[in-house]
């Protein structure tokens, strides 16, 4: 229990509770976070061990009884009939059978359907209807002599979500927390270990949960693998759906013209794309037609009626470059199928998340501090939806004139959601304001940025604000902009005061001087003596390297830990030498070890997860026809690095000791014998 942990379970007695427990009582039942969460805030809402572990028992107790497992759904079934009557958890959606006026409920996990439902619960409960909605059911068994006539009866449905809560008691507890306490509760509360994120990082992961408490709003969010893009979208509400993005029809978001039956806009808060990108992904161009109409002005066509509605839209998606290959060979909407990159959808982004500065989720990245129970917080910034902050930085702050409306709105609803997140009691500094200002605009400005590229007929704009009481005014630019002006240079703010880095002007001619250095290399021979020190991967390779697009290793022997840890080090002096806005495949062929190979392929799976945000693209194949005797390096610019002992040319040296020079500078280890020969060859 930490400090914060206290202050917590002081002001928010009941409706919080330890992170980690979820993983505890979860198993594998393959339930929403939400689900368990519900159950934890009934049985372990406490800080008291005691009644904590009792909880777990309780919790897990109502699982292995309740929960409806696919593969036991006969036993349930069976126990059902012979009890009479029992209580299920399970995922419920509800059709109506126009031929016989009745609603009909089917089971996801149990597997039975046609349950007849009262008109009383889907009134009360309409989202049954859309897609299903996780509950806790009282079955009952009758069985009747005329076969149509299910033999399944429900008698009582419950959404498993939270019945009520008090916002002003919220309120009146978020006076009691600081900002940065404030910041650290919530990003428990969705899961994550404060202490593993700076400041910015925080914030962007809360950006996730912008489009749960302001109404139609539009988020993208691409970037590399495994950053829990869609983690908030799947688990964290039951407000939100999330659904494959090239699993959707304008009859299932929007409305269908045949029955007049209202889509997923028209039930949920929130509908998220998930797996958005792919440029060869088949879209409806209708559906995007649609969606650009619905996404600008909250409404959409069904014949010559107008329907309004307020689900945000969340579009989430890997990429496969790095950010600086992007910005400069394509743009960072590149990824999205071709239906989708267009200007007119794109401008009605509100928010651009930057996906490649969310880190890649580790373990011990996962809280085991307190949050709110998610449902709890779901149903507050559910609530939040009907309140406006947008103009809280008015009494400070004004955005310059010629920024344009739908710019304007696009600022202003980040700032709102932003707002309420972070500050629902309205008591923020100017700095604070300031702060979440400067978000907002840069956010936008990302998304601006890149349909200046996509469409030229989009002029450049200031993304600026002037303070109320000086009239300066402040010019604000994307992080990316500030690590690579290079990129942004034909829409840069003539006013801006940032100076462009003399390096990467310099860049283009250290290109040309090392294509140059790379001409006069000549074919040598190295020998290197055993003990002898000062030997380094880059001292090696570096020269030879230089420019290569593709890279191929050979080497039998890249297995077991240290060999694979030499191979990364390998790695780290490509992605010192390449140039950054350019990515190199290294492909390695290699033997599969005998007895560790499932290790040795979770190592390899890490390397390439962590390398491709350097821009080195990593590959490997294990070669099972011979064994690999010859251990060399093929370059695709004509080069041929011949090893006689491979990479594994460093003598024992102790890898645990984090305070050892040998451990992090290979200069300081002593060698083996080893010699290696640089040969020209065709490229």
């Amino acid at each position: 229990m930490t400090a914060l942990d206290d202050k917590i379970n002081e002001h928010f007695s009941g409706l919080v509770v330890r992170k980690d427990l979820v993983k505890t009582v979860k198993g594998n039942a393959i339930v929403p976070s939400y689900v368990l969460e519900y159950l934890l805030g009934q049985y372990c809402a406490t800080a008291d061990e005691e009644s904590i572990k009792t909880g777990i028992d309780t919790v897990k107790d109502v699982l292995r009884k309740h929960y409806v497992h696919r593969n036991e759904s006969g036993l349930i079934k069976s126990v059902i009939r012979e009890k009479g009557r029992h209580k299920i958890i399970d995922k419920v959606s509800v059709a109506l059978n126009d031929a016989k006026d009745v609603y009909e409920a089917s089971f996801a996990n149990l597997g039975i359907k046609k349950v007849l439902v009262d008109s009383d619960t889907v009134k009360k409960h309409p989202k049954l209807l859309v897609s299903g909605v996780w509950t806790i059911v009282d079955m009952e068994y009758e069985h009747f002599e005329d076969k149509s006539t299910s033999p399944w009866i429900i008698n009582k449905l419950k959404p498993i979500q939270l019945s009520h809560f008090n916002y002003d008691n919220y309120i009146a507890a978020r006076k009691q927390f600081n900002t940065d306490e404030w910041i650290d509760l919530l990003v428990q509360s969705i899961g994550f270990n404060p202490e593993k994120l700076g400041k910015r990082s925080k914030l962007l992961q809360l950006v996730r949960l912008i489009p749960f408490c302001e109404r139609n709003y539009n988020l993208i969010e691409l970037g590399p693998k495994g950053t829990g893009k869609s983690h908030v979208f799947s688990d964290f509400s039951p407000h939100g759906i999330l659904i494959s993005g090239g699993e959707i029809t304008v009859p299932k978001l929007f409305v269908n013209n045949n029955s007049g039956k209202i889509g997923l806009v028209g039930y949920w808060d929130i509908v998220a794309f998930d797996e958005f990108a792919g440029k060869k992904k088949r879209v409806n161009k209708a559906l995007v037609d649609i969606m650009k109409n619905y996404m600008a002005n909250k409404s959409f066509s069904r014949g010559v009626e107008t329907i309004g509605a307020e689900a945000s839209m969340v579009f989430v998606g890997n990429t496969r470059h790095t950010l600086p290959y992007m910005l400069k060979h394509t743009d960072l909407f590149d990824e999205l199928p071709e239906q989708y990159y267009d200007s007119a959808f794109l401008d009605r982004i509100h928010f651009y998340l930057p996906g490649w500065e969310v880190d890649i989720i580790r373990g011990e990245m996962f809280s085991n501090g307190y949050g709110f129970v998610v449902d709890y917080l779901a149903e507050i910034l559910r609530s939040l939806r009907n309140h406006d902050y947008s103009d809280l930085y008015a009494q400070h702050f004004n955005l310059v004139s010629d920024i344009s409306t739908r710019d304007k709105d696009g600022i202003n609803k980040t700032f709102s959601g932003m707002m309420k997140i972070l500050f629902p009691h309205k008591e923020a500094t100017e700095k604070e304001i300031k702060e979440v200002l400067q978000f907002a605009i840069e956010g936008r400005k990302r998304v601006k940025d890149q349909l200046m590229k996509i469409d030229s007929t989009y002029a450049a704009v200031r993304f600026a604000y002037t303070c109320n009481d000086g009239g300066k005014t402040i010019h604000v630019k994307s992080l990316e902009e500030e690590e690579y002006p290079q990129y942004f240079g034909s829409f840069q703010d003539k006013e801006s005061e940032t100076e462009i880095d003399p390096q990467q002007l310099e860049q283009p001619r250290v290109q040309d001087a090392a294509k140059e250095k790379l001409s006069e290399l000549k074919e040598r021979q190295v020998i290197v003596q055993e003990n002898q020190r000062g030997v380094t991967y880059d001292k090696l390779f570096d020269q030879y390297l230089q420019g290569a697009r593709k890279i191929t290793v050979t080497d039998s022997y890249i297995r077991i830990f240290y060999q694979i840890r030499n191979f990364m080090e390998f790695l780290e002096t490509i992605a010192k030498i390449k140039p950054k806005d350019d990515e190199v495949k290294v492909h390695l062929i290699t033997a599969e070890d005998e007895f560790k190979g499932p290790q040795q392929v979770e190592n390899f799976m890490k390397i390439q997860e962590n390398c491709a945000i350097a821009g080195v693209r990593f590959s490997w194949e294990f070669d099972e026809n011979q064994i690999l005797h010859a251990r060399h390096i093929v370059t695709d610019h004509g080069w041929k690095i011949l090893l006689d002992r491979g990479l594994d040319i460093f003598q024992h040296y102790e890898m645990n000791d984090s305070f050892s020079l040998s451990n992090r500078l290979q200069q300081y280890r002593s060698c083996k014998a080893f010699e290696i020969t640089y040969l020209r060859v065709d490229s």
